[in-house]
């Protein structure tokens, strides 16, 4: 691991101190890491947001695009062998064949 000197008015030391001692890092580099890597996830999400507002609209997301996301999520789990978990509700048109 390579060393990186930085150097911080008094108020922002004593600020990196205070973390450290309250949110149990066990250095002010390891709380920096944190810090790092977090802004580097925030870069990739706004990255991919800007990517998907600058992508065409290829279609409409409504009560039917959802049915046919259940659908397809229900299939492959059934070509798996598997359940679709219960974060998977029901479709109308399940709920009422079942009826």
């Amino acid at each position: 691991m390579s060393t990186m000197n930085i150097s911080l008015p008094e108020e922002l030391r004593q600020f990196v101190d205070r973390q450290v001692a309250s949110r149990g890092y066990s250095s002010s580099s390891e709380y920096l890491r944190a810090l790092i890597r977090r802004e580097r996830e925030h870069e990739k999400l706004r990255q991919l947001l800007l990517d998907g507002a600058a992508s065409p609209i290829i279609g409409e997301v409504d009560v039917a695009y959802f049915e046919a996301l259940r659908e397809r999520v229900c299939q492959r789990a059934a070509q798996r062998g598997t359940e679709p978990t219960a974060a998977v509700p029901k479709t109308p048109r399940q709920q009422s064949a079942e009826a």
